[in-house]
């Protein structure tokens, strides 16, 4: 017997070349399951319901090109009806004007309405700013510019509206290993629309009102898609609709549409969250403008609109705007609708894998080197054009103003949307994002309006090097001041400002197993 037992294990300890097996250790432990929310079926919940909300954020970026596209038939002389160099600086600048109220109004409806309805105002009002700029009159000059200016007035309106709602819903849905990624759709859309747009004044250079039309189709589809979507469950929540708050976080962290929550950690997030709701009943009760005394709301409201005003003052928005005039002016040597083609694409390129980048390198990591490469792209061109050496290298103004459009995307232009989703407490969530955003768009406002004048009086180079200077001021607050929140939860976020105190950032491991609400430490 015992002789049978050795060469029975033998055997099984020897492979059939002879060789010794290797015996592999743990089969016998269950498969580690990610947590509810990051599951394959949770994530393509999560990732469908942003893609749809967004698909209306490409009119922001349309809005913004629209000047590029067009100005040149707006302002030719030989047509029955154009624009005036004075109305062409109101032309492009007006949407930016009537953004702060979009703002605003967006702070108002993402609490009243809801985030969903919120998207479906948005798609709704800018379907007919399209329709008023693809219709003015043919023979009136005033009653032309007129009716141009009420609709870029109104696609302003539009813009303010679109840069909160879409950013929040995603943060609110998502769990901290996919918010990342999420957020980043409204930034990604505002990149395509511009895009597109460059795209379609290459193709459509002397018809402005079929280029509102086709953008005016393209809204109608936006809206289609905001319709099967549901709310979330934060906001359903903060108005006491208990059951349809438990149908959408369980529909998001990939089961059935239930009436009650079954999962032992999808209730546990559900109970710490209605916890933290009632907790803040009293604040609730309080106006908004008592609790800009409290430093989780006052201090991200601070940070958030200087970095706003901060991408206004380093020309993003310039150049975005006007970047087919910038690239002739400049000097480059090539169609200047090409040119802001691949602007558009380069920076579309460039904003789609953002989510890995800030992941990787974190919030501050990715502001520090985006604004110490846009300072350097915009002194190399304010210097192309007065120091000799430079005007050697031909392509040198090319390669500066792509290099600011993807540097600039690596940080400052994307950073603002993206943490405004993060840094404000979900009490205050809405009105805070809308104040944000009105103060940055107002920014927005007097540096496109007075570009023009600044360029012609001072020149183009100056303006080149303020710019300059602007980024690298921009680089010292975000060193100075910008939070880190890489791998934070929405709660830990608001504890930090809070507290004063600043925690290590957690490792993917840490995170792994976390939900998007923790309990908030007993003070």
């Amino acid at each position: 017997m015992d002789e049978q037992h050795r060469n029975l294990q033998q055997n099984y300890s020897e492979g059939s070349n002879g060789k010794q097996a290797r015996i592999v250790s743990g089969l016998d432990r269950p498969l580690k399951t990610p947590p509810p929310g990051e599951q394959t079926r949770a994530v393509l919940r999560q990732v469908r319901a942003v893609i749809l909300a967004n698909i209306g954020v490409f009119s922001t970026g349309m809005t913004l090109a629209m000047p590029t596209a067009t100005l040149h038939q707006l302002t030719d002389t030989t047509e029955p009806v154009h624009l005036s160099s004075s109305q062409v600086s109101w032309f492009a600048s007006v949407n930016a004007l009537s953004a702060p109220l979009g703002g605003l109004l967006s702070g108002f409806l993402l609490d009243r309405i809801g985030r969903k309805k919120s998207l479906i105002v948005l798609n709704v009002l800018t379907i007919l700013a399209w329709i008023l700029l693809a219709t003015p009159s043919q023979s009136n000059s005033e009653a032309f510019f007129w009716q141009l200016i009420v609709s870029r007035f109104i696609l302003g309106i539009g813009m303010g509206l679109a840069s909160a709602p879409p950013g929040v819903y995603a943060a609110e849905i998502s769990v901290p290993k996919t918010r990342g990624s999420l957020i980043l759709g409204t930034s990604i859309s505002v990149a395509g629309g511009i895009t597109i747009l460059y795209g379609i004044g290459y193709c459509i250079r002397d018809d402005f009102r079929l280029i509102a039309l086709i953008c005016c189709g393209y809204q109608l589809v936006a809206l289609l898609c905001v319709l099967p979507l549901p709310e979330s469950h934060c906001w359903l929540l903060a108005k006491k609709r208990v059951t349809e708050a438990k149908r959408s976080l369980n529909y998001f962290r990939g089961f059935d549409k239930s009436d009650e929550i079954t999962h032992p950690q999808v209730l546990e997030e559900f109970q710490i969250l209605q916890k933290s709701l009632q907790k803040r009943d009293a604040e609730l009760k309080e106006s908004f403008w008592r609790s800009l005394s409290q430093p989780e709301v006052y201090k991200p409201l601070v940070i958030l609109m200087t970095l706003f005003a901060f991408q206004q003052l380093t020309g993003i928005f310039v150049v975005i705007v006007f970047a087919a005039q910038i690239s002739w002016e400049a000097g480059i040597e090539i169609d200047p609708f090409m040119c802001a083609l691949l602007i558009g694409l380069a920076r579309l390129i460039t904003t789609c894998p953002m989510g890995l980048v800030l992941e990787l390198w974190g919030r501050r990591r990715a502001g520090i080197i985006s604004t110490l490469g846009m300072s350097i792209c915009m002194f190399l061109l304010a210097g192309h054009s007065r120091i000799l050496c430079f005007q050697q290298f031909q392509y040198l103004p090319v390669v500066a103003i792509v290099g600011f459009i993807v540097l600039s995307t690596l940080g400052l232009y994307t950073l603002p949307f993206f943490m405004i989703s993060e840094l404000f407490p979900q009490r205050v969530r809405g009105p805070a994002s809308g104040l944000t955003v009105a103060v940055g768009m107002f920014i927005s406002f007097v540096v496109l309006k007075t570009y023009p004048n600044v360029k012609a009086d001072w020149g183009l180079s100056t303006c080149f090097n303020f710019f300059a200077v602007m980024s690298v001021l921009a680089l010292i607050f975000i060193y100075w001041a910008l939070p880190e929140t890489r791998r934070r939860t929405l709660l830990e976020i608001e504890e930090q400002f809070r507290s004063g105190r600043s925690r290590k950032p957690q490792s993917p491991a840490d995170v792994e197993m976390k939900e998007v609400f923790v309990p908030k430490p007993e003070e």
